[in-house]
């Protein structure tokens, strides 16, 4: 059992204002995992004012780019010589399936190099002078935005977090990263590497807190920029607190990205792709594929396709190297993923396979069937709400204008893709789908390229060159 009783206030572990601890327990089977300290708004207060004097008056703010790398690329060395631990934490405390843990948490040493990359290249101070005024030299300047509140959901928490620390901290800001209660472990052993690095007193601050500590924070006056990944909900107030108070805010939020199948599409990769971008981290997953637009004449062999890949799913203990789904996170969403499962039957939606019923033999842990239904209406509730679980509906369409007319019939627009033998035709759709991220035949996104998405998806992006833009001011100086 791991235990953090103090929270991360400044880089010190320090008492916290609560004196009970909250327990993380498995979602496999209610075992406990660890107990962890839970921040108060005074605890928050104690973490704004550090990151607020550390940005005013501390080194790292005024350190040089190459300076603040050097930790950055530190920290990075001692997460990746931690991962395989890191990563079975993590499943034990959300019940994402350990395949999905340790190739993500291998993956953030690319994630970091790509933002160190970024830094490297950035043009912190631009003289610009030659199209200005004769006489006149003008200098555009990227200066850290201040003191950030990052808040991070369960599903993903390191990758969440290092998606905007990691930019964060290299621009020279402050941070103070709220965690969620289900990944306080994980989140805390954060503080650990950062202060091997070498990460200077005061600079972060990690604080795992229910929803009313979090909103204290992002409305803390002593907060710059608030940076968020989780419901479109929960999105939207933090977007109306920001604009009340007129703070730089990113949100990243949720999707129900569509995945268009063509009438000439490989259908063998089609199932194989679509087993890791429906179903990859138990479908708990904002940019996962869960419509299926499929062409008519393509229509019953793909159906076909999809429910052996669905039925294939190994669905149980999460710390199996042969499971593929685990349990859901809370037994209040494994219940509301059974509620949509119901609802989808209601609606009219022919049950392909899957259902409501718990999986045999899984009854202690929160866990759902993987579920397909086929013959649905793009109107269905199925089919426009983010159902954050393991079930795919199955669209059809007859022609490529109508599949685009369907993938943009949703309140979302963070992911998708379409499946195709013509790369010409898939781009053509590519072009015309409003998403933030969208593949052709499945190929991977860059972690140099922009990530994030359109309407109700979010604000702003992740990643690369433009992800760490999201850190910064633009200063002009005319001498």
């Amino acid at each position: 059992m791991i235990n953090y009783p103090k929270l991360y206030v400044g880089g010190q572990w320090v008492e916290p204002t609560r004196a009970e601890l909250l327990e993380v327990r498995s979602p496999h089977d209610q075992s406990l995992v660890g107990r962890a300290a839970e921040a108060t708004p005074p605890d928050v207060d104690r973490a704004v004012r550090a990151a607020r004097e550390a940005f005013d008056n501390g080194p790292w703010p005024r350190m040089s780019a190459a300076e603040r790398a050097r930790v950055i690329a530190r920290f990075s060395e001692l997460h990746a010589a931690r991962a395989d631990e890191i990563a079975d934490l993590t499943t034990a405390e959300n019940g994402s399936a350990r395949w999905f843990t340790g190739w993500t948490t291998k993956a953030l040493s690319e994630q970091t190099a790509a933002f160190l990359r970024a830094a490297d290249s950035f043009a912190w101070e631009e003289d610009i002078s030659r199209a200005t005024a004769e006489g006149t030299r003008t200098l555009v300047r990227r200066e850290p935005v201040g003191v950030v509140a990052a808040v991070i959901p369960w599903n993903a928490p390191h990758q969440s977090a290092l998606v905007k620390l990691v930019p964060a901290l290299l621009a020279g800001c402050t941070a103070v990263l709220k965690a969620s209660p289900e990944t306080a472990l994980s989140t805390l052993l954060l503080g650990e590497l950062f202060n091997e690095a070498g990460l200077p007193e005061g600079v972060l601050s990690i604080l795992p807190a229910d929803r009313e500590t979090s909103e204290y924070l992002v409305s803390h006056p002593g907060v710059d920029k608030i940076a968020f990944t989780g419901s479109t909900a929960a999105g939207r107030r933090i977007a109306s607190i920001a604009g009340e108070q007129l703070k730089r805010v990113s949100l990243e939020l949720g999707g129900k990205s569509a995945a268009i199948v063509l009438d000439d599409a490989d259908l063998d990769a089609l199932s194989e792709g679509l087993k890791f971008l429906s179903f990859g981290n138990n479908a708990e997953n904002c940019v996962a594929h869960t419509r299926i637009l499929v062409h008519r004449g393509r229509y019953d062999e793909t159906l076909a396709r999809l429910k052996g890949m669905v039925e294939s799913l190994t669905v149980g203990d999460p710390a199996d190297p042969a499971t593929f789904i685990g349990p859901m996170v809370r037994e209040d969403q494994q219940q509301r993923v059974i509620s949509y499962i119901h609802l989808g039957i209601e609606e009219g939606a022919r049950l392909v396979t899957g259902g409501p019923e718990v999986p045999e033999g899984l009854a202690h842990g929160y866990y759902v069937r993987p579920t397909l239904f086929a013959d649905v209406d793009n109107s269905m509730r199925i089919a426009q709400e983010e159902i954050f679980g393991p079930v795919l509906v199955v669209i059809p369409f007859d022609t490529d204008e109508e599949a685009v007319r369907i993938a943009n019939d949703s309140p979302y627009g963070l992911g998708g893709g379409v499946w195709t033998s013509d790369e010409e035709r898939g781009l053509a759709i590519a072009r015309q789908v409003r998403t933030g991220t969208f593949s052709v035949n499945g190929a991977p996104h860059s972690l140099e390229g922009p990530f994030g998405g359109y309407k109700a998806s979010g604000i702003g992006r992740e990643f690369g060159p433009v992800g760490l833009s999201q850190y910064i001011e633009y200063k002009t100086v005319s001498v």
